[in-house]
């Protein structure tokens, strides 16, 4: 198990029984730590998490904000949030954060022990996960994004960017194996954010696959030309078609 892994407890304030959750996951050599109930603070932190837990105190009003944070960028990062609390008071945050969201749900007073070995659980299923290839999706259009994630999260690794500024962003802080790169974006376009990908030594090789919604020869031509190591047409390109092309390309 990583060594890095951490565990991010969210909570209205560190309390009492917070700190002692942190204390016991110390005690069986994992790291825990506290961050208060706030996007600002959230975000910040968030890229040291690799399992996120929300502690709710009796009676406590999860803030809005936060949960809309959460549920925007729990979808972003592909992540799950372990929620803890009192049944009277998880009931609306579950159905808030909708099931594919929240990966599990402890009532208090909680039992340490089951805390701690879905903990190991989920660092081992993270573990696992890190064998996978890492594939960014870029596209502007967010239903478009949610349909191509579902159909690779069980291959792979997906990253998300609605669009190309935000993709050399997150570039800027993670690695990806390979992009799928919507031809068509407004503000910066696709052949506009390859020619960034590739004047950058950083990412000049990331494979480039290209998606477009235009299946005419001049348009198609015009993919072709730009030398990406693929492309995909959107009106035509299913589930089975984009997993065994990836397949075929990653196998070489």
């Amino acid at each position: 198990m990583s060594d890095t892994a951490k565990i991010m407890i969210i909570g209205g304030k560190e309390s009492f029984l917070i700190r002692v959750l942190i204390k016991k996951l110390a005690e069986q050599e994992l790291t825990g730590f506290y961050v208060p109930a706030d996007v600002d603070a959230i975000n910040r932190k968030l890229s040291e998490a690799s399992v996120i837990a929300y502690y709710m105190e009796s009676n406590e009003f999860f803030p809005p904000d936060v949960l809309q944070f959460l549920k925007d960028k729990l979808d972003e990062i592909d992540q799950k949030l372990i929620l803890i609390g009192e049944k009277n008071d998880t009931d609306a945050v579950e159905k808030a954060l909708r099931g594919k969201l929240l990966h599990k749900t402890f009532l208090r007073p909680l039992d340490n022990e089951a805390f701690i070995a879905e903990i190991r659980h989920r660092l081992s299923e993270e573990e696992k996960s890190e064998e996978k290839k890492t594939i960014l999706i870029v596209d502007d259009d967010p239903t478009y994004l949610g349909l191509v994630r579902d159909w690779l999260r069980e291959d792979y690794k997906v990253a998300m960017a609605n669009s190309g500024l935000q993709a050399i962003k997150w570039l800027g802080k993670n690695k990806a194996d390979l992009i799928l790169l919507d031809h068509e974006m407004p503000v910066t376009s696709g052949p506009q954010v390859l020619e960034m990908l590739r004047s950058d030594h950083e990412t000049a090789a990331i494979p480039v696959f290209f998606l477009t919604g235009k299946s005419d020869k001049a348009s198609v031509m015009q993919v072709v030309d730009l030398k990406p190591e693929g492309y995909l047409l959107k009106s035509v390109m299913d589930r089975i078609e984009l997993l065994e092309k990836l397949d075929k390309f990653f196998r070489g």
